[in-house]
């Protein structure tokens, strides 16, 4: 008699969570049912519509040093059925030239390949990001500031500081004035603490090899003709693809393939319980958008939700108290978006780069600007021109805030923070109020993993975790690791290898985006 079809339940629809079903399908006989709480697929990569604009959540560039992501990526996102990387990367670099904007006759693209063009804007002045070491960087500090950013970092080639925080990293890097006046106040927006209070390790993590030197090398590499290489410090690569769309158009891509497959995906249904038994999780409750409770078995879980919510949703009766504390006391950051449509910008573009009506050429912008609250603003018409309603005429803009569930900026109301992030864009020289056209408003909880307070305990709670035989943690909140795109991939393409094998050993799961060598990596 033919044996029940195996069950996995995949919490979360979300890059990992997505990547996981589609995997289970492709490489296994397991059924994948997918629980997500909100009413879209994609999780943070998720793309928001507004009144025919569409908004990136945090921006996302699609890039990776894994081939085994990159190759992924090409098969999901097919230009007229054809599935090779040399169809997939239709380069629409003309789109950042006079005559950009939606391109009738290239419809049928789904990817973009895109110039990477960051900024920071500091002192009401543009400098690269990361820090070049081109005439406008060092006429924009002034003779002052760079004579003692140079001097500053001579003194970290002779003395370097214990790197017990995240002011240590930074400072050991870039040196101490660099420091000030790119990353302390910017990491502080970010984090809602000093980076003296924050663990070195999310350096290590997010950019490791970034640094004053690399940064010379890297110069002195493109200036002997040398291309870049996958050993290339990865915040400092050139191009980058994006789906036409937007990423959520990649995960509802996805979304359709894993039901087409024979996957369930269940929106908004948020998981309040898993039942346990003898070791294993045998069954997932969940809450329907009628506030109804469903059980469903299973005979795998794969887990993208929050650590913090995970274990208190673990029944087990000899459940640690100590777990519990210390997985409840995880701290996170929230984020919101303010999209805003504008006729234009007050800023002109004086970069090398030839733009439509003169535009500023920039994805994203990094406000250092200390008199403001905003941390990063997001230019959408240079993602994709597809993103926006009016392409010509208007510029859909993003402004991102980082906050904390329950503090000031997460209880405002949606027109008062419209009217903040208004006054603050005006107050810096970004836009005039009279051009603002309309505007949205989007929250986002459990944005960030952050790394400090019971973060430092949290080995105690992964080895409580590992001790359920068929629970997989995926992903950035899954893991509470500050997981890129295509890390938080991995991590579910490893879960799906580890049970395709029948392997118990969980290690290549967390080992992801800890190793030597590092994935993506960009400022948050």
């Amino acid at each position: 008699m033919e044996g029940k079809k195996q069950t996995a339940v995949i919490i979360g629809a979300g890059p990992a969570g997505l990547t996981a079903a589609y995997e289970l399908l492709a490489k296994t006989e397991i059924r994948p049912v997918v629980l997500e709480a909100d009413e879209l697929v994609g999780g943070l990569a998720r793309t928001v519509l507004y009144r025919g604009n569409r908004m990136d959540l945090g921006g996302h560039r699609f890039f990776s040093k894994s081939g085994e992501v990159m190759d992924w990526w090409c098969r999901m996102m097919p230009i007229q059925g054809k599935r090779s990387k040399d169809d997939l990367l239709l380069d629409l670099d003309d789109k950042m030239l006079p005559t950009n904007g939606p391109d009738p006759e290239k419809e049928d693209c789904v990817m973009l390949k895109r110039h990477r063009v960051s900024r920071i804007f500091f002192a009401r002045k543009f400098f690269d990001y990361p820090i070049s070491l081109s005439k406008a960087t060092f006429a924009n500090m002034g003779f002052a500031r760079t004579a003692k950013a140079v001097l500053g970092y001579l003194v970290t080639l002779l003395y370097k500081r214990p790197e017990r925080s995240l002011e240590d990293f930074y400072r050991n890097r870039f040196g101490g004035p660099l420091y000030k006046m790119f990353f302390e106040d910017y990491t502080e927006k970010v984090w809602g603490i000093h980076p003296s209070k924050l663990g070195a390790d999310w350096g290590s993590q997010r950019v490791k090899g970034l640094s004053v030197w690399a940064i010379i090398k890297d110069v002195a590499g493109r200036k002997l003709g040398r291309k870049g290489s996958r050993r290339q410090e990865t915040s400092l690569i050139q191009e980058f693809i994006y789906p036409k769309y937007g990423p959520g158009q990649l995960w509802e891509m996805v979304a359709e393939e894993v039901k087409t497959r024979g996957g369930e995906i269940c929106l908004r249904s948020e998981v309040v319980g898993l039942l346990t038994q003898a070791g294993c999780v045998v069954g997932v409750e969940y809450k329907d958008a009628a506030g109804c409770i469903h059980t469903q078995e299973c005979d795998y879980v794969l887990s993208s939700m929050p650590i913090k919510d995970l274990v208190s949703a673990i029944r087990d009766d000899g459940k640690p108290e100590e777990i519990s504390r210390i997985a409840s006391e995880l701290p996170y950051r929230d984020f919101i978006t303010v999209g805003l449509c504008v006729k234009k910008l007050k800023i002109s573009n004086e970069t090398a780069i030839k733009t439509w009506q003169n535009r500023v050429p920039d994805t994203w912008i990094y406000i250092q600007e200390r008199d403001v609250k905003i941390g990063r603003l997001q230019i959408f018409n240079n993602w994709s021109p597809y993103l926006v309603n009016d392409y010509e005429n208007t510029v859909w803009l993003g402004l991102e805030y980082f906050c904390s569930e329950g503090d000031a900026l997460w209880e405002m109301g949606k027109d008062a923070f419209v009217g903040m992030a208004v006054d603050e864009l005006a107050q810096i020289g970004i836009i005039e109020r009279e051009d603002v056209l309309d505007a949205c408003h989007v929250r986002v909880k459990k944005a960030y993993p952050a790394y400090c307070g019971s973060y430092y305990k949290l080995g105690k709670v992964k080895a409580y975790l590992d001790e359920w035989e068929n629970l997989f943690c995926l992903g950035r909140n899954g893991q509470h690791r500050y997981n890129n795109l295509d890390h938080s991939m991995l991590t579910a393409m490893k879960a799906v290898e580890a049970i395709a094998t029948g392997s118990k050993d969980k290690s290549a799961v967390w080992a992801v985006n800890a190793e030597e060598e590092y994935l993506e990596r960009r400022r948050p």
